[in-house]
């Protein structure tokens, strides 16, 4: 006989996935690629509030914007544990910030001066929502990848700006 459970543990590998891909191996990968094309003239504080900013703030976040938008009960039901139909609105407009923040970041490629300034927003984002999940007692395997993922990237967002602060003044 089948799991009943499967499709929710091919979720939660799913969502881990993803979310691994875009807060940590595509950023990495970005920066060690673009330090290899400069031949060390690269600088690092700079490549790592590039590609943080573009993929974990802007990829990352349109992407969770547009699924909170299209299907809020992801967020909602497996996520915050929230079936009421009526709170899907609420998700809807969390997406529609999510999503303005995530645009934001992507489009730091193309305008490189957004970059603090999304990495402050999206810091905070991170930083806020991963205290919330953080006081949060009796978290499910969803809502502790999104803390643990949302706390690591408020840490090198702040250590990025940090780092800019005392470089540059």
């Amino acid at each position: 006989m089948a799991d009943s459970r499967a499709p929710e543990g091919r979720g939660i590998v799913m969502y881990f996935a993803v979310v691994l891909l875009l807060m940590g191996v595509l950023p990495v990968a970005s920066i060690v690629a673009e330090a290899a094309i400069l031949q060390g003239g690269a600088d690092l504080t700079l490549l790592i509030g590039k590609w943080f900013v573009f993929w974990s703030v802007g990829v990352r976040l349109v992407l969770a914007g547009v699924r909170q938008i299209a299907n809020p009960s992801f967020t909602a039901e497996s996520i915050f544990e929230v079936k009421d139909k009526g709170a899907m609105i609420f998700v809807q407009e969390l997406g529609f910030g999510t999503l303005s923040i995530g645009l934001l970041g992507a489009c730091t490629l193309f305008n490189p001066g957004w970059i603090t300034p999304a990495a402050v927003t999206g810091g905070l984002f991170y930083g806020l929502a991963g205290a919330k999940h953080l006081l949060k007692a009796g978290r499910n395997a969803n809502e502790t990848i999104a803390m643990i993922s949302d706390l690591f990237i408020f840490l090198v967002l702040a250590g990025y700006l940090v780092a800019l602060r005392f470089r540059y003044g």
